[in-house]
């Protein structure tokens, strides 16, 4: 009976040997993958659930402050509509040595003028390189900036369209100050048709003649002027971009060009002129094909500029004179030359002057900026 008691021990410990231990090929004793699976595989779930919910909380809790952010933002945006934009008269001239210094041998108004500006931006072209921290003195972070001499210190002027409206009220009467005449051009707060918040500058299209319009222009023709310039701004300008960024190697040139106007050798050391040129000609070049689909330009972006291009020559040749204005530029034929001396070192304005007549245009107006001639005609 003992005999068989041990027996049947034996048989009951073989039978839970073999169901927890086997023997590998080697001999060696181990722990079997089903054991394995029972003791640790639960630890493994329990870890991974947890860090689930981690990020899950951690998700939510991100998402709800960004929400929470964007909406106070909307709010506030909401509350500021339709308030304007207070501009400060500094009292200081920013520390900031300017790059080049230019005095107009007809120039007979005293104003003491400093623009910021970057040298191939076609607003700033308009108004005839900076970097962020030279601007780190004002709110507004785009150029131009005009800072005017005023009794009391500077008065900031910024938008380049507001700018020219600006100063050529003032040629025209003088016996306005340059802050009196800042006044009419408030900057107001709303959403536009997109619903994007943003400061508009109320009137910049508009010019201050306080009631004596010039003798030698209609009405009609000061409106058309007026709408001309807002092509320019608008439309024209719109189809640089892509064509100067067109393809990757165009947009090297480019950059290369910008460099080479913008003396970026005397401002910034070598190993930052090639990170601004490689790493600023790939951005552009991507952005452009996003401005392209954007402002719905033609596959081939060239055809865009040509055709812009060729309607501002028949509305020319529709008045029968060399210029918008007559026989003089006016402020339409400045704008439209400005945004296209911006890029007259690139690829995109050879082309421009191969496949359009607009060389004789171009021609002439500049003639009138270099020599000054335009001066007679914003002061008559």
């Amino acid at each position: 009976m003992n005999a068989a008691r041990k027996l049947t021990r034996f048989a009951e410990r073989a039978r839970f040997l073999k169901k927890y231990y086997f023997t590998s090929q080697n001999g060696i004793i181990g722990i079997p993958g089903s054991f394995c699976t029972m003791v640790q595989q639960p630890q493994r779930t329990h870890g991974l659930v947890k860090l689930g919910v981690i990020g899950a909380v951690t998700g939510t809790a991100v998402g709800a402050g960004y929400a929470y952010y964007k909406i106070n933002e909307a709010r506030e945006n909401i509350a500021l509509e339709g308030t304007q934009l207070e501009t400060t008269l500094l009292k200081y001239k920013p520390p900031v040595t300017p790059s080049r210094k230019i005095a107009s041998p007809v120039d007979a108004t005293g104003l003491k003028l400093t623009l910021f500006q970057y040298q191939t931006c076609p607003f700033c072209c308009k108004v005839d390189p900076v970097l962020r921290k030279e601007i780190g003195w004002s709110s507004y972070k785009k150029v131009p900036i005009l800072l005017t001499k005023v009794e009391g210190g500077y008065q900031p002027l910024n938008d380049s369209t507001m700018i020219v409206s600006l100063l050529a009220s003032y040629l025209h009467d003088t016996s306005h100050k340059i802050e009196e005449l800042a006044n009419y051009y408030p900057s107001v707060a709303m959403h536009d048709e997109n619903g994007n918040f943003k400061y508009e500058i109320i009137n910049k299209y508009f010019l201050m003649f306080n009631k004596q319009l010039p003798k030698d222009r209609s009405m009609n023709e000061i409106t058309e002027e007026r709408n001309w310039r807002k092509w320019a701004d608008e439309v024209f300008v719109h189809t640089l971009s892509p064509n100067v960024y067109r393809t990757l190697d165009e947009s090297y040139r480019t950059f290369n060009w910008f460099s080479e106007v913008g003396q970026w050798k005397e401002y910034f050391p070598t190993w930052e002129q090639m990170l601004i040129v490689n790493v600023g000609a790939t951005a552009m070049w991507l952005i452009g094909k996003r401005l392209k689909k954007r402002h719905r330009l033609k596959d081939d972006v060239r055809q865009s500029l040509y055709d812009e291009a060729n309607y501002w020559l028949r509305a020319i040749k529709a008045r029968g004179t060399t210029f918008m204005g007559g026989s003089k530029p006016d402020l339409s034929d400045l704008a439209v030359y400005g945004v296209l001396k911006s890029i007259e070192g690139c690829d995109a304005f050879q082309d421009l002057l191969t496949h359009t007549n607009i060389g004789n245009w171009y021609n002439a107006v500049k003639e009138q900026v270099e020599t000054h001639s335009g001066s007679v005609n914003l002061s008559r």
